[in-house]
């Protein structure tokens, strides 16, 4: 018996996923906030770059310039502030209009971004930033956080 095979082998390097736009899809990982593993499979969350914890919410600052393109420099901690709406076409290209959104604001470089609300997120934890966001507005150009009038039509739908 040769004396490496003692030894593990080390399990090969794969380059990361595709999906059918051809944007590369990274694995499973740990929330940065509560430390709670994370799913990335589109079939329990139904979103295709997952970056936010479906637990608390917390994200990482990951993508600069489109969702999954994971080329942001910062990498750092993202807070859930608040719901809105998307209304636009151009950003978020895979969201649709009037689909749900949550904004995080990331506690390095103080940059806003959208992720779109998965299907396996916690309800009680949207719920706890949309108080939370009713508390302190953010003023973000291009950003409409849901007010009060929305409290009736989110509860129903959480």
């Amino acid at each position: 018996m040769d004396r490496y095979e003692a030894y593990p082998r080390p399990a090969q390097r794969r380059a990361p996923k595709r999906n059918k736009f051809g944007a590369r899809q990274f694995g499973d990982f740990d929330c940065c906030h509560c430390g709670r593993p994370v799913s990335a499979d589109p079939w329990l969350s139904g979103v295709n770059h997952r970056n936010h914890c479906p637990y608390c919410l917390w994200s990482r600052h990951v993508d600069l310039y489109a969702p999954g393109d994971r080329l942001c420099a910062c990498q750092g901690r993202m807070r859930p502030v608040g719901l809105a709406f998307k209304h636009v076409h151009k950003k978020y290209a895979s969201a649709q209009p009037g689909e749900l959104m949550l904004v995080h604001r990331c506690q390095d470089c103080s940059a806003v971004l959208l992720n779109r609300v998965a299907a396996d997120d916690s309800p009680a934890s949207l719920w706890d930033v949309y108080q939370e966001s009713l508390a302190q507005p953010l003023a973000v150009p291009g950003v409409e956080l849901l007010g009060c009038e929305a409290a009736g039509w989110l509860r129903a739908r959480l």
